[in-house]
């Protein structure tokens, strides 16, 4: 007995020692393996191995499960000692004890493999789905696959625990139910979010690449992404913010997907003519009006049209008679005239030329229409054009803009200026020498 022994730790320790060696060499080989391996499957199946669902990421997180079934099932031969010697007891206690803590961590371990491959496999379909799916934008699944997430880790969880106490996961799974109290504490945040993905999805409430403006986040940009537990939003200079999922279910937001969709955004904006310039005009007036070229592509064409805006004389007491026309009136259907002509209104949605309520300011005449370019720049570009063209053609109707004063006006209001070409006036009292 005493000459057995050391032969018996000689064989353990070659036995150990050729184990070590042959796990060090699987996690060498084992992309290579593995790569070999499912290569050739996939080219059977005329399945494409780098942008399917079963690609090298998802290669990388299960190759590591090489040298683990080389160490869970080469344990056994290295140390001589079986399922049925452990049970029994036969083998010393220290052997056994080794043998057992070797074989449940390597369990343990190509569990939770399993459960990272699975991660992978779910990111990949979703990867998958968002690069080739139109639907992608209005209906993202990065939530639902966080949720798969979860509760592959949650399950792996309670399987690698059940290994390494030697029990069995029924019954770890079987007591779920009576903490489910204590996981719906654990998880409400998780469980909120989810119904409002749910919400959100199902109701396109949000997309990706939508234009929204969230007031309580100061918030306002696009959508980049929208997953379990947040929204994320690229605001215009560039800063992202951070919004939780659930907050699009309970706090009022502004989505402008429904402008973008339409072809048109609307042009809303008053210039505030002053009052003093508002005046009846003559025929001669609207004739000469009609002569220039800057109107004469705006105004009525017909000759007809062109007299209508002439004032008719009242004749002793009757009230069947054309009122006099205003130059602001003229202003407005020249604006409107323009504007319906303008390459670049939206010609099937509303436009009008109104009054506002006067105010200290002036008197408001608001443009509402519709430009047919959605996109930021454009419509700011068309926006500016059209004021830009209206400013410079007040003068032409005797109208002007209404601005409160400022110093060059205070200063020409005192006579030092001249009107026409703002220089100094010499004062007639200073170079008289009495």
């Amino acid at each position: 007995m005493e000459e057995s022994l050391p032969l018996n730790w000689l064989h353990l320790g070659i036995g150990l020692a050729v184990l070590v060696v042959m796990a060090a060499i699987a996690d060498w080989k084992k992309s290579r393996i593995l790569a070999e391996t499912l290569g050739r499957v996939a080219s059977e199946a005329q399945v494409p191995l780098d942008s399917g669902p079963f690609n090298m990421r998802v290669l990388g997180r299960l190759a590591p499960i090489v040298p683990a079934l080389v160490v869970y099932y080469g344990i056994v031969p290295a140390l001589g000692v079986t399922r049925a010697e452990v049970q029994a007891g036969t083998e010393p206690q220290a052997l056994i004890v080794f043998w057992t803590l070797v074989r449940r961590l390597s369990a343990a371990y190509i569990t939770l493999i399993i459960a990272r491959t699975l991660v992978a496999v779910c990111d990949s379909f979703n990867a998958i789905y968002h690069r080739t799916s139109p639907a992608s934008m209005a209906k993202p699944i990065k939530s639902y696959v966080q949720v798969i997430t979860l509760v592959v880790y949650s399950v792996a969880g309670v399987v690698i625990v059940a290994i390494l106490l030697g029990r069995s996961p029924v019954v770890f799974l079987s007591g779920v139910g009576a903490a489910a109290a204590a996981l719906m504490l654990i998880f409400r945040n998780t469980l909120v979010s989810l119904a409002a993905s749910i919400q959100i999805t199902s109701n396109d409430i949000v997309r990706i690449g939508d234009w929204v403006e969230v007031p309580h986040a100061d918030a306002d940009g696009t959508v980049i992404d929208i997953d379990l537990h947040q929204v994320r939003v690229q605001n215009w200079d560039k800063t992202v913010s951070t919004i939780a999922t659930p907050k699009f279910i309970s706090e009022p937001f502004k989505n402008w997907r429904a402008m973008s969709e339409s072809g048109g955004r609307r042009v809303k904006r008053a210039i505030l003519i002053d009052v003093n310039t508002v005046r009846f005009v003559t025929g001669e007036e609207v004739a000469e009006l009609s002569r220039r070229e800057s109107l004469r592509r705006w105004l009525p064409p017909g000759p007809e049209e062109t007299a209508s805006w002439a004032p008719e004389p009242e004749v002793g007491g009757e009230t069947g008679h054309v009122p006099p026309v205003t130059n602001l009136e003229m202003f407005r259907a020249y604006v409107e005239w323009y504007l319906r002509a303008h390459p670049d209104t939206h010609k099937e949605m509303p436009l009008t030329v109104r009054h506002l309520a006067p105010g200290p300011h002036g008197s408001p005449v608001e443009i509402y229409c519709f430009s047919s370019d959605t996109e930021w720049l454009g419509y700011e570009a068309f926006q500016s054009r059209l004021f830009d063209h209206l400013f410079a053609i007040l003068p032409e109707f005797g109208l002007r803009a209404f601005q409160e004063l400022s110093g060059p006006d205070l200063v020409q209001a005192d006579g030092s200026l001249s009107p026409e070409r703002g220089e100094a006036v010499p004062d007639p009292a200073a170079s008289d020498p009495l």
